[in-house]
């Protein structure tokens, strides 16, 4: 292996950590049983007698050298369900086009589904739906199982068949979940988009992948207040010709729109007629298609298979997130976010899941501690950014809450910064797990975060993780140790894309992740990885807008704003602070005669809320002289964000690159006077 895996320190040299897991915690957890038993069966290395890093070390070396037995032992751990076997585990490992498990048939529905098998487990809880009232309501093993087998049914009589593309316009809700099982199951290809998104921003994604069905609500509560979606759903109707079918969902109560189907008439077979039937699928079938930012154009179409997923979250949640039945998992997300995915494949593990639709802050700024605590959450995950806002709020949920069953506290959607582990040390408790996060919608994963048997550093993710061959290079390729490079992953994962939507020959798809170093996935993160085997992620290194872990590209913002006859082009910056804020100025360059006055700062705010997203209105607006391009025409993003995080102009950019240099003076000075201040 390269230098990114070189052997770790004396003892000397280790920080102390924040925090170490109890040698009960080591010997209970999932991932030191597979150890030992991956070293009987599969020839992982055995577990070094009282040196877990050592034995993860060990283990996580073997896991990314040795693709194959990994992966198969991790099938063989959790009991994957394949209908008819598979001739090898990597009949080719390049990519992109790796080729995972030829010959291989499976659902994963099924596996989502296989706890309620249990008689003894049919009536207690697989999901808890929490709203702002605070108030869980539980849908049952049962339960699920019948709404699911009901619904699929209902779409094979609506002529749904294996790749037929089903959309969810939906909030987190139980519905959404049952939606996105039935479709797994007849072999539909899922793809959802959150309320809180306009009408451009869901057709820029949806029309890409021509649905057939459409499951919407008429509307959701966010912060106390009602938003009604009606008119948008409408849009989307006469927008999508694709649609042989709009199921309607009625949150806030209003009748079914004329030419609609109703969610409880589709959901209400019982007995034999409502279990199940599961359609069993290559393993690199298409299960859900998953939205890029859209940085440089309509955002990506993602294309993720049904056995890719399903043994990449199984390792993700069964070994590394340590869950299992008589876990309960909850993360704040929307289903906009792949966190949501990711969340309702809490599912495959036996694990009840936490569904909670609300603002992070409603009533209060402790309202998800609160879900966390009403719901009985064993591992509770949420944004780096919440846990700021809660340590400047002032909040103190181990004094105010009773978070005994918490054991893991979770954060991604961005770094979190070294006072938000002290925060969680010191305000949640002190015997808490921290387990900061980093991977990507392109994965529906993580790349290195959460590892049971080891310590807490702060400001450090624990380690890559399991079959993720995860390192650091320069510009030219080499690998780093202790120094910030670009992330990348040298050998397939499972998870990875099978393909972009419209994308035939694959160019889009190689051009995203392929271009800088063939035939290796570069991420887009800036990242160190230390030689204790920590993990440390830097932001961004390219231009995506991520605010509350909801991530957008700045086409979509530009789309919106240049529509104003007052603006003449825009650019829009979301900078990672040191602190562990997220600062996104909007800088516009107006049309002749244009004043930035209020009225047009508050115009240019109202259509980013109603038109894509509240969470994407910009915190400063900014009048300038013209905004910097490349020789090509491309806006310089990545520089100026650079520039607006302190770099010099010399090391942000190459000037001989750039239509007019003394633009970018503009971003220098402006980042000086920030610091200053």
């Amino acid at each position: 292996m390269t230098a990114a895996h070189s052997a770790a320190p004396t003892t000397a040299e280790q920080p102390e950590p924040l925090w170490s897991p109890g040698p009960d915690r080591i010997e209970g957890a999932r991932i030191t049983r597979f150890q030992a038993w991956a070293a009987e069966r599969f020839g992982a290395p055995a577990a070094v007698p009282g040196d877990p890093a050592a034995s993860y070390a060990a283990l996580h070396r073997w896991s990314a050298e040795e693709l194959e037995a990994f992966w198969r032992a991790v099938t063989e751990w959790f009991d994957v369900r394949f209908a008819t076997p598979y001739e090898a585990v990597l009949a080719d490992p390049a990519m992109p086009g790796a080729r995972w498990f030829p010959g291989a048939t499976l659902n994963y529905a099924e596996h989502a589904l296989r706890a309620g098998e249990d008689p003894a487990r049919a009536d207690t809880p697989a999901l808890l739906y929490v709203d702002e009232s605070h108030e869980p309501t539980s849908v049952t093993w049962a339960e699920l199982r019948r709404q699911v087998g009901s619904l699929a049914a209902e779409l094979r009589r609506l002529g749904v068949r294996p790749g037929d593309r089903v959309s969810g316009y939906l909030p987190n809700i139980p519905q959404a979940a049952v939606a996105l099982l039935a479709t797994a199951a007849v072999g539909g290809v899922w793809t959802s988009c959150a309320p809180d998104f306009g009408a451009r921003s869901v057709l820029d994604r949806f029309q890409q992948v021509e649905p057939v069905v459409l499951f919407t609500v008429d509307g959701y509560r966010y912060g106390g207040k009602r938003h009604d979606r009606t008119d948008t759903v409408a849009e989307l109707r006469r927008e999508l010709p694709s649609l042989r079918a709009v199921v309607h969902i009625p949150l806030l109560g209003t009748p079914a729109p004329e030419g609609t189907l109703e969610w409880d008439a589709l959901t209400a077979a019982d007995g034999t007629s409502a279990e199940p039937v599961f359609e069993h699928l290559p393993f690199d079938h298409p299960l859900w298609v998953l939205y890029s930012s859209g940085t440089t154009g309509l955002p990506k179409a993602i294309v993720q298979s049904q056995g890719g997923i399903l043994v990449e979250h199984l390792k993700q949640l069964g070994l590394h997130c340590d869950l299992g039945p008589g876990d309960r998992f909850f993360w704040y997300t929307s289903t906009g976010w792949m966190m949501w995915n990711f969340l309702v494949s809490g599912l495959l593990t036996g694990t009840t899941v936490v569904l909670y639709d609300g603002s992070p802050g409603h009533p209060g700024t402790d309202a998800q501690w609160r879900v966390a605590e009403r719901t009985g959450a064993t591992f509770y995950g949420t944004s780096a950014a919440y846990v700021m806002a809660c340590r400047k709020a002032d909040v103190h949920p181990g004094r105010d809450l009773d978070l005994s069953r918490v054991r893991c506290v979770a954060t991604t959607g961005s770094p979190l910064p070294p006072d938000g582990f002290r925060w969680i040390h010191d305000e949640v408790a002190e015997d808490m797990w921290i387990a900061s996060v980093s991977g990507g919608t392109d994965v529906c994963s993580c790349f290195a975060g959460a590892v049971p048997t080891l310590p807490v550093h702060i400001g450090e993710l624990q380690a890559p993780c399991l079959g993720t061959d995860l390192q650091s290079w320069d510009p030219h390729g080499k690998p780093l140790v202790d120094e910030v490079g670009e992330l990348v992953v040298t050998r397939p994962m499972p998870s990875m894309p099978i393909r972009f939507w419209n994308d035939a020959d694959g160019s889009r798809y190689r051009d995203s992740y392929f271009e800088m170093f063939p035939g290796v996935w570069r991420h887009g993160d800036w990242t160190t990885l230390t030689s204790r085997g920590t993990v440390v992620i830097h932001g961004r290194s390219d231009s995506t807008l991520n605010r509350q872990g909801v991530r957008m590209g700045s086409a979509d913002i530009y789309e919106v704003v240049e529509r104003l006859p007052e603006i003449r082009e825009s650019l829009v910056i979301g900078a990672e602070q040191p602190d562990g804020g997220y600062w996104m100025p909007l800088f516009v360059h107006l049309a002749e005669g244009a004043v930035l006055d209020d009225a047009l700062r508050d115009r240019i705010r109202r259509a980013i809320r109603e038109q894509l997203s509240p969470r994407h209105v910009p915190d400063e607006i900014i009048e300038v002289k013209g905004v910097p391009h490349t020789l090509t025409g491309k806006r310089l993003e990545v520089p100026v964000k650079r520039l607006l995080q302190g770099a010099d102009l010399d090391k942000a950019v190459n000037p001989g690159s750039v239509d007019d240099v003394s633009l970018l003076r503009f971003y220098e000075r402006l980042a000086r006077e920030r610091r200053a201040s």
